[in-house]
């Protein structure tokens, strides 16, 4: 008896000790999106106080946000950023799932060739000069098209999904072209419904890839309306003049420290990830268990 309740003495300490340790960590893990976002709502007089470092300012204001959204270089950005979000993520999950279905089936004939050269994609890529001239010659450049086409598929996102539907019951399957159901209508009305966590993993992993899209921005997109807002964050970051960016004038931006502006930009291009995400959690988790490759 006393050493169960020297074990469970020992237990408690073991949890404090790592609900202390993970504590900090998440405190370290949070303190720069909390410094980005206090900056960006602190007066210019007081970040010059206190020489740019702030932890809690005195006084609050939100004209940064009033000036980037007020300016056409933002909200133009964030279009174009929440177009190919979402309208990529949906052709994502459309393709890669219209493939891996038939993939997940034995007896597709040619079916080992056709993993065998995607995986080899995985491996081996054909480089950024021929992809680029590709997309030059099929008329995607400076095209929203070319932020969302080249890359419809991910092999690895793939092999996930296909792996998934394996793991489903061929009962079901079978029990509904029993009952006169097609592949298309199976994989609709049955297979789909059951596969809701696993496409909401994959479709988390979509999302954030658009939603970061940076160097197809650089690469495929020289016209400035069409920028996706990650190119528009690295300009307004490595810029001197923040007015530039903004595409405003100079004097409007003079009670504002240029830091200000571009921490607000960056609380801009980072908070709708940080709201979706945790809505997508239980989901991820568990699509990301059921539908991990098996060696």
């Amino acid at each position: 008896m006393s050493f169960a309740l020297h074990k469970k003495k020992g237990d408690k300490v073991a949890d404090s000790i790592i609900y202390s340790v993970l504590t900090i960590f998440g405190l370290v893990t949070l303190f720069p999106l909390y410094y980005v976002f206090i900056v960006s709502v602190t007066p210019y007089i007081e970040v010059m106080k206190n020489g740019g470092f702030v932890i809690w300012p005195e006084h609050f204001t939100l004209q940064a946000y009033k000036e980037i959204f007020g300016s056409p270089r933002i909200p133009q950005a964030l279009k174009i950023t929440v177009f190919i979000t979402v309208v990529g993520t949906a052709l994502n999950l459309i393709v890669t799932t219209l493939l891996a279905y038939p993939l997940s089936k034995k007896f597709i004939p040619g079916r080992n060739f056709i993993l065998m050269a995607l995986v080899f994609t995985m491996m081996f890529s054909g480089g950024i000069i021929p992809l680029y001239i590709m997309v030059r010659s099929l008329g995607l450049y400076d095209s929203v098209w070319a932020l969302v086409v080249p890359g419809m598929v991910s092999t690895f996102n793939l092999l996930i999904i296909k792996t998934y539907f394996e793991n489903l019951p061929a009962e079901v399957e079978e029990a509904a072209r029993v009952d006169g159901c097609g592949e298309f209508s199976t994989l609709l009305r049955i297979v789909l419904p059951l596969s809701a966590p696993i496409m909401a993993t994959i479709g988390l992993f979509y999302g954030v890839t658009h939603w970061n899209e940076y160097f197809k921005g650089i690469f495929y997109i020289s016209d400035k309306t069409l920028m996706p807002m990650q190119v528009v964050l690295r300009s307004m970051i490595q810029s001197p003049n923040v007015s530039t960016e903004l595409s405003v004038n100079s004097l409007v931006l003079d009670a504002l420290p240029p830091e200000t502006i571009k921490m607000a930009v960056v609380v801009v291009a980072t908070l709708p990830l940080l709201v979706i995400y945790p809505f997508l959690q239980k989901y991820f988790v568990k699509g990301a268990l059921l539908g991990s490759v098996k060696g």
